[in-house]
């Protein structure tokens, strides 16, 4: 894995001092090179045992070991996106502009791989596919992605109930039970009506799948298995772009898992694609 790529994908459950170092290697890979890390405590205005507990922390002997490690991602992303970079700077300003689009999208969706490990993704996958019933629920610009996915586990012969609404949500929720699953897409986790239906649907004894940003957040403290999302950028206009790609890419993968369970399941999908197709046409 690239150090770079696991300071990225690990930043949001850090220290403060943490991703104050965190930040300043990623905003300044290319002059870690010239830095002791006495240095890099006195730019910081932190002490050198910080920065030797933080390399430690992400599984480095130390900070030279990281520093090293810093400058072979450097050399290997340099080498890998020369041609793209020098075939971009003599055409279309656009071109240059997708091309970093495509390569901040693919860091985001490594990064959301990495801190979701195979099990995990297994456990969510085994546990809709044993599911009576899948509540899904996002609120806002979540319920995107609960919207298409409810669709996509119907499509399976899944049985979905699927609101953007808390009461309406809770109401439905009465008829639950502890063979069923509770999907909750929060890209923050914060929102306290969502704490509470989580709270109510495992009191019903059913069981909680959060999708929540790789962040310390009240919603993921209810979740029985818990998918996480790490995309960072400093443009805010940039950063809703590489969640909702990264996001999906996560989905996708649950979805690929559930429709290669068995052959019941790969047929009613074929089934229901018939019955729609019709609908479709003109």
């Amino acid at each position: 894995m690239s150090s770079l790529l696991k300071i990225r994908a690990e930043r949001d459950q850090m220290s403060a001092i943490e991703r104050r170092i965190a930040d300043f290697i990623l905003e300044n890979a290319q002059l870690l090179r010239d830095y002791s890390s006495q240095q890099l405590a006195d730019a910081l205005g932190i002490s050198q045992s910080s920065v030797v507990k933080f390399c430690q922390k992400l599984g480095f002997k130390g900070y030279p070991d990281l520093k090293y490690s810093v400058g072979e991602a450097i050399a290997r992303a340099g080498s890998d996106d020369a041609p793209v970079a020098t075939a971009a700077a003599g055409s279309d300003p656009r071109i240059a502009l997708a091309s970093d689009l495509w390569r901040r999208k693919s860091e985001a969706e490594e990064e959301t791989r990495l801190i979701n490990p195979p099990d995990a993704i297994d456990a969510v996958a085994a546990t809709i596919g044993r599911a009576g019933k899948v509540f899904i629920i996002g609120l806002g610009e979540d319920d995107i992605h609960a919207r298409a996915f409810a669709l996509k586990l119907s499509l399976l012969g899944i049985l979905t109930v699927h609101n953007f609404d808390t009461a309406h949500m809770t109401a439905s929720m009465s008829a639950a039970g502890k063979d069923d699953v509770l999907l909750v897409f929060s890209e923050h986790g914060k929102q306290p009506a969502l704490c509470q239906i989580c709270r109510y649907f495992r009191e019903q004894k059913g069981k909680v799948i959060t999708v929540t940003r790789h962040t310390s957040n009240s919603l993921r403290a209810h979740a029985d298995i818990a998918l996480l999302v790490s995309a960072h950028d400093e443009r805010p206009y940039i950063e809703p772009l590489l969640y909702h790609s990264a996001l999906q890419h996560l989905l996708d993968g649950v979805f690929v898992l559930l429709c290669e369970e068995g052959q019941d399941r790969h047929a009613q999908l074929l089934a229901n694609l018939d019955r729609i197709q019709p609908m479709l046409e003109p």
